[in-house]
């Protein structure tokens, strides 16, 4: 198994008394494992685990998601505009990764053998919350620029007069390769960043800088992950937003356990929220078996 590593570390300045031990500067970002293609349905198998041991609370989380992706599609549809219902629907998953953090905090709180309490999810977020509005607002900016970019796509939108197949592709096509540039620095940026600042006391830059280098280091491991994750986006689409309830939960709970496999982030304190300490100090017994056999892409 190879560990990433960057040596360029932080630099503390915390002021010591005499006969104390320096506190060791943190690196700039946490050491990342390489995973084989055989992860990303080992994280789907327990986040769907982690869906029915918190099954209420699961649900409860993916209907709501689902009900405010139809309004979304419902309001852009009267509007009268197919170009802003993609738009608005895309945007709402551009933000899922900042979503999705009370499934993330549902994940932890199981992991570390605890009951998942909706209050706790809340307080969790709310201690994190300056870290969360830094990323939050990164998301923010690329998803405008994207929204930008998507409007100006709507010049290859065929008039519905002389509407054929072939310039509908093209629009489709045009519409589709803007879109994935955007979803992938999203993706990166976002894949790993936030469970970490979940999980331990960690800048919002060095979590963004942690999951960029894990994606790069997991390349195809991470291609297969994001095709799982927008296919079940469009399985949700076309059951009318109804399996939204079922995955969108189940990955973001698979999303906790591919940052627990993949980040090594146990240079860190832990975040607040939890008082149990096995949890906080290795992955759970599945995801040390996956490390273990963990292959380089």
């Amino acid at each position: 198994m190879h560990t990433t590593q960057d040596n360029t570390t932080q630099s503390t300045s915390t002021t010591s008394a005499p006969g104390e031990s320096q506190p060791q500067p943190l690196p700039l970002m946490a050491p990342c494992r390489q995973v084989g293609l055989d992860a990303p349905w080992r994280w789907l198998k327990l986040g769907w685990q982690d869906f029915t041991r918190a099954l209420p609370m699961s649900l409860g989380y993916g209907v709501v998601m689902a009900i405010i992706g139809a309004l979304i599609t419902w309001v852009a549809w009267q509007a009268g505009s197919i170009v802003l219902a993609i738009a608005l629907v895309a945007g709402f998953f551009f933000m899922g990764p900042a979503i999705a953090m009370g499934l993330y905090s549902i994940s932890r709180q199981l992991e570390a053998g605890m009951e998942p309490q909706l209050m706790r999810c809340l307080r969790e977020g709310k201690k994190h919350l300056g870290n969360e509005l830094v990323l939050a607002f990164i998301f923010l900016v690329v998803f405008l620029i994207w929204m930008r970019a998507a409007s100006m796509t709507h010049i290859f939108f065929p008039s519905h007069e002389a509407m054929d197949m072939q310039d509908l592709l093209l629009f489709l096509g045009v519409g589709t390769a803007i879109g994935a540039v955007f979803a992938a620095l999203i993706f990166t940026a976002g894949a790993f960043s936030i469970p970490m600042m979940m999980d331990k006391q960690v800048d919002a830059v060095t979590a963004v800088i942690t999951s960029v280098c894990a994606v790069l280091s997991n390349k195809k491991t991470m291609l297969l992950w994001g095709i799982l994750i927008v296919t079940g986006i469009l399985l949700g689409v076309a059951t009318g937003f109804i399996g939204f309830a079922i995955f969108l939960p189940v990955i973001g709970h698979a999303t906790w356990h591919a940052y627990r496999e993949v980040i090594d982030a146990s240079a860190w304190p832990s975040g607040p929220g939890l008082h149990h300490q096995n949890a906080e100090q290795k992955p759970s017994a599945v995801s040390e078996k996956g490390q273990s056999d963990g292959q380089d892409n």
